[in-house]
Order: structure tokens, then sequence, then C-alpha cells
């Protein structure tokens, strides 16, 4: 059996491990609140997605929560698969890159491809958001700041390109293990 390679001898496993670790929390104070009855978080964590909102002015959240009008089913959904199967993926993708195990990697694949592309809209939706005007004060439209904007395309951007990251760099050596195993199994063959 091979002696498994320490992570920091890894940079882009040591990167995916920290992009997990540092996940984790987020999901559970935040988007798993918008997933959960009220009476299922714990009290000292109700105010986060109030001060997130008033913060940033996120439409997506702000819909989920019923803070703003519109049907946002359609990200309440992604939030649902970001809880119930990226929360999960976020632990044992740690724990098996960690390990140095190369059986995560078609689940780190899925991973990545299923996040990178429910990000896409979400970054559409912000940058279709109106921008904070007289107009749109006067109206009652939810609008940004341009620096709200600014800061939610930075918060939001990192998801989709880590996990297309992700995909690509799972996809690459999962082609390399597969050229591997056919190579040494034409060896055997011959």
């Amino acid at each position: 059996m091979a002696t498994r390679k320490p992570l920091s001898s890894r940079p882009l496993d040591l990167f995916y491990f920290t992009f997990f670790l540092i996940h984790i929390p987020a999901t559970l104070l935040l988007d798993c609140q918008t997933v959960f009855p009220t009476w299922a978080i714990p009290t000292l964590l109700r105010p986060l997605p109030r001060m997130y909102i008033d913060y940033h002015a996120d439409p997506l959240i702000a819909g989920v929560l019923g803070y703003i009008t519109g049907d946002f089913t359609w990200f309440k959904t992604f939030l649902y698969v970001e809880v119930f199967f990226q929360l999960p993926v976020f632990v044992i993708g740690a724990l098996k890159l960690w390990q140095g195990s190369p059986s995560i990697y078609p689940l780190l694949l899925i991973y990545g491809a299923s996040t990178a592309t429910a990000v896409l809209p979400c970054l559409a939706v912000l940058l279709k958001t109106p921008i904070t005007s007289a107009e749109t004060i006067a109206a009652g439209i939810h609008s940004i700041t341009p620096f709200q904007q600014r800061l939610l395309l930075w918060s939001y951007t990192p998801f989709l390109l880590i996990p297309l990251l992700i995909a690509v760099d799972m996809a690459c050596r999962l082609s390399n293990l597969i050229q591997t195993g056919t190579v040494s199994a034409k060896k055997k063959a011959a």
C-alpha cells in the first residue's frame, strides 16, 4: 500500500480542503435557515439572515426568506441541494482529500459541475437586480447599491469558479486513472 502524501504537498487538494472547511459554517449558519423551519434554528442564530440581508441586500436570500416579492422556488431548490447534497460533500470531500483518497474524485466531479451550473443563474439575477436610485426607492423596488452589487458578485463568483475548477480537475484526474488502468490491463493481457 502506498504511503499517503501529506495534504501540504498537494496544493490543489489543500485548496479544495480549505474551501470545503470554510463553506461548512457558511452553509450551517445562513443557508440552512432558508430550508429548515424556524423552530429548528437555534435562537441565537436566527438574526443572522436578517443581518446579512440588511448589509448585502442579497435579492436571492431576501426572496427565499420572503423579504421581497417574487417566485424564488428555483433558488430555494438550489438551497435544498446545498444543504442535503453539498454539505455532506464538504464533509466527506474534506475527509477524503485529507486521506488522499482518489475514491472521492467522481463525487467531487459531480459536485463541481452541479454547483457551477447552479451559480450561473444566481449571478445573472445579481447582475440584473436594479441599482438603487431615487426611482427604485420611490417605487419600492428592491435594489442594491453599486457597492452591494460588487460585494455580492465577489461573494458568489468563487462558488462558480472554484467548483468549476474542481470539476475540470477531477475529470482530468479520472481520465488519467482510466488511461493508466487501460494501459495496465493491456500489459497484463499481453
